[in-house]
């Protein structure tokens, strides 16, 4: 006589899911483990990788700090060749080379400023221009000032309506009243020289309206008599 089928308790099924799972666990693990090893390796590279650049570029900030610290005193001194060339042999880095070797990093894109700065003073404004439309740090005062720059060697270039455009948007940057308020008279005037009188008109009644205590405020009635 056949016996009857034992009926397996609750435990005992748990404890035969738990081996059949182990065991599918297993064969799953020796059926890709090669991948998977691979798979691991690259994550380990690409998180080495990520640490090594993050780890230079701090590096890299601090040598272009410190070089650009040494470089800018000839800057305010208003030698400004020497502040782009700095003195070969030395260890006297110029803007030049600090941007070219660092120019991603926090202060390499200081420097970029800087270098546009210098090219303007000594009046090469296509040079200062590619510097300052370069920049592309997060410093909103910053950016401000390179649109500022770039509308300064569109105005000496006489591309009146460009430099009107870049001064607004400097205005529009950085929210410094002194600054912004120059910004403004600079952007009407050059709008005035491109005879766009409209747009002139606003901006200047804009100053003299909401920047009443500003020097820039001071000089509006001069233009705004030339509309």
């Amino acid at each position: 006589m056949i016996g009857k089928k034992k009926k397996l308790t609750k435990k005992e099924l748990q404890e035969d899911k738990l081996v059949t799972s182990f065991y599918k666990s297993q064969e799953f693990f020796d059926e890709y483990k090669q991948k998977l090893i691979i798979i691991a390796g690259s994550l380990a590279v690409i998180v080495l990788a990520i640490l090594w650049y993050v780890n230079k570029k701090s590096d890299d900030n601090l040598k272009a700090a410190s070089q650009l610290s040494e470089i800018v005193s000839y800057f305010d001194m208003g030698q400004y060749q020497k502040a782009i060339d700095g003195e070969p042999g030395t260890q006297l880095i110029g803007l030049n080379n600090i941007v070219d070797n660092y120019g991603s990093t926090e202060q390499g894109e200081i420097a970029k400023i800087y270098l546009a700065k210098s090219y303007y003073a000594l009046g090469n404004y296509d040079q200062a221009l590619e510097y300052y439309s370069d920049y592309s740090g997060d410093s909103k005062l910053h950016q401000s000032s390179a649109f500022a720059g770039m509308a300064a060697c569109y105005e000496q270039k006489g591309q009146f309506e460009d430099a009107a455009d870049l001064y607004k948007k400097a205005a529009n940057t950085y929210d410094l009243k002194s600054q912004k308020s120059e910004y403004l008279l600079n952007s009407g005037i050059n709008y005035i020289k491109a005879g766009n009188k409209e747009e002139a008109k606003d901006l200047l009644e804009t100053l003299k309206n909401d920047f009443k205590t500003t020097v820039a405020a001071r000089e509006v009635e001069k233009y705004l008599s030339q509309l």
